[in-house]
């Protein structure tokens, strides 16, 4: 399965080492941009996603910039957000995003997405990590990102069993 990657997912699934199995199943799409913004720093994350770059396990394209400058104006979102959401759109693409803005873009333009989160469930459902770590990745993720406790309790209790 392909999916387009926006900076937000990227970094975080990164930050909770989520990312590697991640792109096991995932064709991780990025525009320049998002490469830019995730490996510009001398941190963890970003000598990953420099590493997937370099594997292969991480394609890095070129978005359209009319359509980009289109959305932009459309929704106002940062630029690496617009240049992920104009290559899903125009691939026909799921979007992996955590930015609140551009996830309501996408319920919008009608664009499939997910968030750090939703990987981090089905990860466990997979049984590719144990419910105790789980819950680990969780805190680590609500730390790292903007998540609003409601968010973050309904995850938890999804990670529990519960639906």
């Amino acid at each position: 399965m392909e999916m387009v990657f926006d900076s937000s997912t990227l970094i975080l699934l990164a930050k909770t080492e989520l990312l590697r199995g991640v792109s096991e199943d995932v064709q991780i799409i990025i525009p320049k941009m998002v490469e830019t913004e995730c490996t510009c720093k001398d941190t963890f994350d970003a000598k990953l996603i420099s590493t997937l770059i370099d594997n292969r396990k991480i394609e890095v394209v070129t978005a359209n910039k009319e359509s980009a400058a289109t959305l932009c104006r459309d929704f106002k979102i940062h630029a690496g957000e617009v240049e992920a959401l104009a290559i899903a759109l125009k691939k026909q693409l799921p979007l992996a995003v955590d930015d609140l803005p551009t996830i309501k873009a996408c319920k919008i333009l009608n664009i499939k997405f997910a968030t750090a989160i939703h990987f981090l469930i089905n990860t466990t459902e997979k049984g590719r990590i144990d419910r105790k770590m789980a819950f680990v990745k969780l805190e680590k993720l609500s730390l790292y990102g903007r998540y609003n406790k409601r968010i973050i309790d309904d995850a938890a209790k999804r990670l529990k069993g519960g639906k």
